[in-house]
């Protein structure tokens, strides 16, 4: 539960950074909060690498989501699928049914139920293509 507590701390930073200027302060974010030294740092490193592969996770989902155009999602979907395409480009560590179904855990509670299923479709395809 550590692990999606930190991801969704980074869905929100990176939902944040798409409305602000600059680099997200991520220290600022968590400034208040006492939380655990794992939690910050996987969600640091999520946001941190999702915005440095950023160009490439978003041709990635560009290319997976056919007939759809990234500009046009919800900001949250969009945010969402960066996080978890970061993941299953770039973290060898993390399985990939484990970083899809994480990012279907926080779309269920943070999107509607239609952008699960879109959500699912665009990892999945993801995941078989793009894993490096």
């Amino acid at each position: 539960m550590k692990r999606r507590r930190a991801r969704e701390y980074a869905l929100q930073l990176l939902y944040e950074h798409e409305f602000a200027e600059g680099e997200p302060d991520i220290s600022g974010f968590f400034a208040d909060m006492q939380e655990d030294d794992k939690v910050v740092d996987f969600a640091s490193r999520i946001v941190r690498g999702t915005l440095k592969h950023r160009d490439e996770i978003d041709a990635a989902i560009r290319e997976a989501a056919e007939h759809w155009v990234l500009e046009r999602m919800a900001a949250v979907d969009r945010n969402i699928l960066r996080a978890g395409a970061f993941e299953l480009m770039y973290l060898p560590d993390v399985p990939p049914a484990v970083a899809i179904d994480e990012a279907l855990e926080i779309a269920k509670r943070y999107s509607s139920s239609e952008s699960v299923a879109f959500i699912n479709g665009i990892l999945d395809r993801i995941a078989k293509t793009r894993r490096t």
